[in-house]
């Protein structure tokens, strides 16, 4: 079987049985280009996972580890920020819904992710890249980049408030009595 996926491990469903299948599974060099791209990286130096699949009543479960090294662009300036991921993954394979099913499924918050399959393979490698772009940093900051915003003249949400409730003091409906004295008693 062919696949589209960068990053494809895929496990034929008729081989896995009752018991624990463990799968030690990595991402090639141009598999993590391909990833790379994908995820808008600026490199990925390393995705590993070990994962072990075993049959359940509702389908196909995977459960284990995943490790990867990656190089992201900070969001304010560019500049390289490198990351380690290390992130547990629960993952539950099923069958889609056939038509005339219902297709909703409702999990509880603390229960594992769902990944339909094709009635043929699980691709664990497809589900390491997901669990893998789930767990990337959304807005990647360097070291340096508060004081490189700071010399732009960006102000911080700190600053921001404080000058926010400093303008609401001063323009606030009573702010035309503020200069009102009381008179003062003569003798």
């Amino acid at each position: 079987m062919t696949s589209e996926n960068e990053f494809s491990r895929t496990v034929k469903l008729a081989d896995i049985g009752a018991g624990d299948m463990k799968h030690n599974i990595a991402a090639s060099e141009s598999e993590r280009a391909a990833l790379s791209e994908r995820f808008d990286l600026l490199s990925l130096e390393k995705l590993e996972a070990v994962i072990t699949v075993s049959a359940t009543e509702k389908g196909i479960s995977a459960k284990g580890k995943i490790w990867a090294e990656l190089v992201q662009a900070c969001t304010a300036t560019g500049e390289p920020v490198p990351d380690s991921i290390a992130d547990d993954i629960d993952l539950l394979f099923m069958a889609p819904p056939q038509h005339g099913e219902d297709a909703e499924i409702e999990l509880l918050p603390d229960e594992c992710e769902v990944i339909f399959h094709d009635g043929k393979v699980v691709d664990l490698g497809e589900a390491a890249a997901q669990s893998m772009g789930l767990a990337i940093n959304p807005y990647p900051r360097s070291k340096i980049a508060d004081e490189k915003l700071r010399a732009a003249g960006v102000k911080s949400e700190e600053e921001e408030a404080r000058e926010l409730e400093a303008r609401k003091a001063v323009s606030g409906p009573f702010a035309g009595l503020a200069g009102l004295q009381q008179p003062k008693n003569k003798p």
